[in-house]
């Protein structure tokens, strides 16, 4: 999970206590996506902080940089963008169309809009697994 934005010119990610999350939001998110990794076998992440534009093909650059992009499912956050995108592999896009992969993203933006940004997420990634089912 990658969560916050990296420094500007360092490369490194900032302590994550620095991000939107408290340590019990990051808990609950944590595991929300080992629950969806055990439960479907596809590999979930979740990026929260800036995108730049092309904000669909910055993530997709994001979503291409992790270690089994064909079974992965990134969902991409920049709040103060107010920016949702969801990826999904080669393989991942079989067992999550695009139609259930919005479905989860009106949802998680209704939860954004009532400021619960990790319940939001937590939120979307049950349904996307759930979705997928056991794989």
């Amino acid at each position: 999970m990658t969560v916050g934005e990296k420094q500007s010119g360092t490369g490194t990610p900032p302590d994550v206590l620095d991000g939107p999350f408290s340590t019990r939001q990051l808990l609950r998110i944590d595991e929300a996506l080992r629950l969806a990794d055990q439960g479907t076998g596809l590999v979930f992440s979740v990026f929260v902080g800036g995108l730049d534009e092309p904000i669909r093909q910055h993530a997709e650059r994001l979503h291409r940089q992790l270690a089994e992009p064909d079974k992965s499912v990134l969902i991409a956050v920049s709040p103060n963008q107010r920016q949702l995108e969801i990826i999904t592999g080669r393989h991942a896009r079989k067992r999550i169309p695009d139609t259930y992969a919005r479905l989860a993203a009106l949802s998680m933006v209704a939860a954004f809009g009532g400021g619960d940004l990790a319940g939001g997420i937590i939120n979307g990634l049950d349904q996307l697994a759930s979705h997928a089912g056991k794989g």
